[in-house]
């Protein structure tokens, strides 16, 4: 489904992401870790458009994104969530959700997408008409991950869900991806530094660092690998 391939890029002509290649197949849940500063950020920001590769080629269904203007990817099917949340506080829960469902696709499901999201987060419905910005920071992820969904995506692309959040809290919204994945089909790409839950949780994983894929397999092939137990998961 996404196909990225030698990508660089960078700001302002200092590189951040050396000839980067990865590959997410449809309804697949992939995740790439690796440290503050890796580029992981960079590459999600590489792929929605905000920032331009100088070099390289990205490809979403088979078709040229890179010949795709930003504001029209969304309307491709890719949803990208931001970390940080950014949600529009002034703005009620619903409010929020119909602004991700702009796109032909979200405002032909959105009835459907709108019971989905009320399933996966009861607590939206609970709080449909208050303000994003009185909500708390987990309910703000959740609430981030829904409007994305509300989109009706094909790829939806979550940037450290876990920022920010109490364990508990992060445990929850993991549980919640792993959720929507299962029952919806969904193409995820996910961006944590929680290494350990990206890759019990992904079915492939990436290792981002200093700008390069410095690892690559299934979540077995890197749990097992010495490198990730000792750099990565305490072992």
């Amino acid at each position: 489904m996404l196909e990225i391939q030698d990508i660089s890029a960078g700001y302002g002509g200092l590189p951040v992401l050396r000839d980067i290649t990865l590959r997410v197949g449809a309804g697949e849940f992939a995740a790439i870790v690796g440290p503050n500063g890796a580029g992981k950020t960079t590459l999600f920001k590489t792929v929605s458009g905000i920032v331009q590769p100088t070099a390289g080629a990205i490809r979403f269904e088979g078709r040229d994104l890179l010949a795709v203007a930003p504001s029209a990817r969304p309307h491709l099917g890719i949803a990208h969530v931001p970390e940080g949340r950014q949600v529009f506080p002034s703005l009620t829960v619903r409010e929020n959700l119909e602004m991700g469902a702009r796109t032909p696709a979200g405002r032909a499901a959105w009835k459907d997408s709108l019971e989905k999201i009320h399933a996966w987060f009861p607590v939206l419905a609970q709080r449909a008409a208050a303000l994003a910005g009185s909500l708390s920071g987990g309910q703000q992820q959740m609430l981030a991950i829904a409007r994305g969904l509300a989109s009706a995506p094909k790829l939806l692309m979550l940037d450290e869900p876990s920022m920010g959040l109490a364990p508990a809290i992060a445990d929850e919204i993991f549980e919640r991806i792993v959720s929507i994945h299962g029952s919806a089909g969904l193409t995820i790409l996910l961006v944590e530094q929680r290494v350990a839950e990206a890759l019990h949780y992904a079915s492939r994983g990436y290792v981002l660092e200093a700008g390069r894929i410095a690892l690559e397999g299934t979540h077995e092939e890197l749990k097992s690998n010495d490198r990730i137990r000792q750099a990565y998961l305490g072992m």
